[in-house]
């Protein structure tokens, strides 16, 4: 039987994951399929979880039980995602020991109004770890200032963790050195560093959702046609010129002696993972930010249409080595029209923090609306 693509990509060196969960998603069959189809794991955020529970009724009995128990709205929450969580590690386990633990991981996120705190982002990951209980997941810790200090005590108490929200150059090298710094703190304790893996979470769309916009003001602007034409030729770029200039560092950091010095206690490297890759712009590909973005040591978590779309149509083969040496030249041309790809990220990483932050409310405000439905029907 034909490998599918996603296979031949994984051969390549680069692992497919899905930026979705749900109870029905699982319950249904089809997380298996995709598993057999050459699937490598799973990512979860806020967001996911707010679309699974709120927008269907899949969920509505279990919140009724978990309720008329007395559970708190943030108790039923903390069941709801902590159960289709250890449904879906369980399911990719095989895989997690096939891979001696390269891949088959579930990603959940910390609640995100701690994503300012490092101290309290600890000990709900701690929380979390325990209550989960599985030596496939991983804890989703956003890449902020107060994020690098709990990513570093997190992995340096042997727990997975996925540095979420990293946009910019800068973000992605304070996390490698979280990373760096963890593992070096758990070689420190005599533990067994193959046990702790880490993945480096790099957003890729919304730079481009962001930075096309600029694009088109200037367009809009331009004193002629030629620099229209010029700066028609900029749009598109940026999100994956960023991402070359990370891989490069991403590269150099792995090759150096002190990253040499873990591998060889038997730590394995933080692979980036490219999230937020649909493509928002109907004049790009629909598999845009996954074919751009193939890449040895690396993982693409992609939402179900992108996975379906390069299912169908996508073609494995090398791509964004070839952007590393160009990304740098893509990224002064910006800066030359004053558009500035640090000031972007940090507005856009914000901006991802307080979205998380609305979805979260979102969610325990559907729970709640769900449980006093079920509670009146009772009556």
């Amino acid at each position: 039987m034909a490998q599918t693509t996603i296979e031949n990509l994984r051969d390549f060196g680069q692992s497919i994951w899905l930026d979705n969960i749900s109870c029905s998603l699982i319950a249904s069959g089809k997380l298996k399929a995709l598993l057999a189809q050459g699937l490598s794991g799973v990512t979860s955020n806020p967001t996911i979880f707010d679309k699974a529970i709120s927008q269907s009724k899949d969920y509505d009995e279990t919140i009724a039980q978990l309720h008329r128990k007395g559970k708190s709205v943030f108790e039923v929450y903390d069941d709801l995602t902590i159960s289709d969580v250890q449904a879906a590690t369980d399911i990719f386990r095989p895989l997690y020991e096939k891979t001696n633990k390269l891949d088959g991981y579930v990603s959940l996120e910390i609640n995100p109004k701690l994503a300012r705190q490092t101290q309290d982002t600890v000990e709900e990951g701690k929380r979390l770890w325990k209550k989960v209980n599985r030596p496939n997941l991983m804890l989703k810790v956003p890449a902020t200032e107060e994020g690098f200090g709990a990513i570093e005590a997190l992995l340096a108490q042997g727990m997975n963790v996925n540095a979420t929200l990293i946009f910019s150059l800068e973000q992605y090298i304070k996390t490698a050195q979280a990373f760096l710094k963890g593992m070096r703190r758990l070689a420190d304790k005599g533990a067994r560093l193959s046990d702790t893996h880490s993945v480096a979470s790099v957003f890729v769309s919304r730079t481009d959702t962001a930075i096309d916009a600029s694009i088109e003001q200037l367009i809009k602007n331009a004193p002629n046609q030629e620099e229209a034409v010029r700066l028609q030729s900029l749009r598109g770029k940026a999100a994956v010129s960023n991402c070359g200039l990370i891989y490069g560092k991403f590269l150099e950091i792995y090759q150096s002696p002190e990253w040499k010095q873990l591998e060889d206690k038997g730590a394995s490297l933080q692979r980036i993972v490219w999230a937020s890759t649909s493509s928002k712009n109907p004049r790009y590909s629909d598999i845009k930010y996954v074919s751009e973005l193939i890449s040895q040591n690396t993982v693409n978590t992609v939402p179900d249409t992108t996975l379906e779309a390069f299912l169908d149509h996508g073609i494995v083969k090398e791509a964004l080595t070839k952007n590393i040496t160009p990304a740098a030249e893509v990224i002064r041309e910006l800066k030359a029209l004053t558009i500035d790809i640090n000031e972007v990220c940090a507005k856009l990483l914000n901006d991802g923090v307080i979205a998380f932050e609305k979805s979260f409310d979102s969610l325990l405000a559907s729970i709640e609306e769900k449980a006093k439905a079920q509670s009146a029907m009772a009556v």
